[in-house]
């Protein structure tokens, strides 16, 4: 079975994931700098609840990969630098079992991914400072019961980190 993969930045003929969605992300610039919206809780396609904010930073060339949730969502927006963030689809039965999406997010492509539960995900920094990216789960973390599966980033799901020049 071939792999489908979407590409948020160009358009594409592939699904998305079944259950992913995605908002374009509008700066609103003056003098002063910029204002940039992320998520609101009147946003009724995107918003369920709030379990907490949190940022991770990464490296350039680094790959934050493999986990899933097995219920919780995720909300992500790279705010600094860019970030590769894919997504595969392993769940049973689901329409688009097998698919693969990939988006281009940060600086360049304002962008907001809502990542399902039980859908494998994961980032690599494509830019050449680090990258920063915001997450707005609907679900704390439990520290003494993390509802996090993780896989190696290499070799465990049918995914090749590697850049593709063309």
């Amino acid at each position: 079975m071939s792999n489908p993969v979407h590409y948020a930045a160009v358009a594409t003929k592939h699904p998305l994931i079944q259950g992913v969605k995605t908002k374009k992300l509008k700066l609103i610039p003056d003098e002063r700098g910029f204002l940039m919206e992320i998520l609101r809780c009147d946003e009724s396609e995107l918003f369920t609840r709030f379990g907490q904010v949190y940022v991770s930073a990464t490296y350039p060339g680094v790959v934050k990969a493999w986990h899933y949730h097995k219920s919780q969502v995720d909300n992500f927006v790279c705010v600094c630098g860019m970030v590769k963030l894919v997504l595969i689809d392993t769940r049973p039965g689901s329409a688009t079992e097998g698919a693969v999406n990939e988006f281009f997010l940060g600086t360049e492509n304002h962008t907001l991914v809502q990542v399902p539960n039980l859908v494998y995900h994961g980032w690599k920094c494509i830019s050449p400072e680090a990258s920063l990216v915001i997450n707005v789960p609907n679900e704390p973390y439990k520290y003494d019961d993390p509802d996090e599966f993780r896989l190696d980033p290499h070799g465990t799901l049918p995914y090749d980190w590697s850049r593709r020049d063309g």
